[in-house]
């Protein structure tokens, strides 16, 4: 399997953090991925010197060279949405961190022939995927305006963000979903 893809699976599989929520207060929620990026981060520093079975092969396979921190801006960005929004809000802002960042990742890599003005490294075909992924996936938790305007701001968000896409994604798309339920 491709680097990226598997990176990509990984990234999506942090839905498990809300179907925790399901059982979970947001507090328990917040510690658990608090511990999750803790123990992360040392995994990470304990690879560099040791040879950790299971995480030093998931590492190796999935780590892009220019960043070593994205899982630390990930659980960030969803830590940080968590303890701002109410869950539903919350949820629909961290699926589109989730499943539309990995779905513009991989459409866009794979299918990507129009870039996006001021961002060569972007396509509209990434963003689209994003967008359409986003969408879908927050109509499970929201009315259908915050759900349009929650995945647009994120589509641009993660096409233009001039920070990891990770913290500004949930929130940004949490506080439009946010704004557009309030003048409901």
């Amino acid at each position: 399997m491709d680097r990226e893809i598997l990176r990509q699976f990984i990234h999506a599989s942090g839905i498990f953090i809300l179907v925790l929520g399901i059982f979970l207060t947001p507090q328990v929620l917040i510690l658990l991925c608090i511990i999750t990026l803790v123990l992360s981060e040392m995994v990470f520093i304990l690879d560099k010197y040791y040879h950790i079975p299971f995480f030093s092969a998931i590492l190796t396979n999935c780590k892009r060279q220019d960043d070593e921190r994205g899982f630390l801006y990930f659980f960030i960005g969803i830590i940080a949405t968590l303890y701002i929004f109410s869950f539903n809000i919350a949820d629909a802002g961290i699926l589109m961190l989730l499943l539309g960042d990995s779905a513009s990742t991989i459409v866009g890599t794979r299918f990507g022939r129009h870039k996006l003005p001021f961002k060569a490294l972007k396509s509209f075909e990434g963003s689209l995927a994003f967008f359409v992924v986003s969408f879908l996936s927050s109509l499970t938790l929201l009315p259908l305006l915050p759900a349009i305007i929650g995945a647009l701001v994120g589509s641009i968000t993660e096409a233009y963000s001039p920070i990891d896409d990770n913290i500004p994604v949930p929130l940004l798309s949490a506080l439009a979903i946010a704004v557009v339920i309030y003048w409901l």
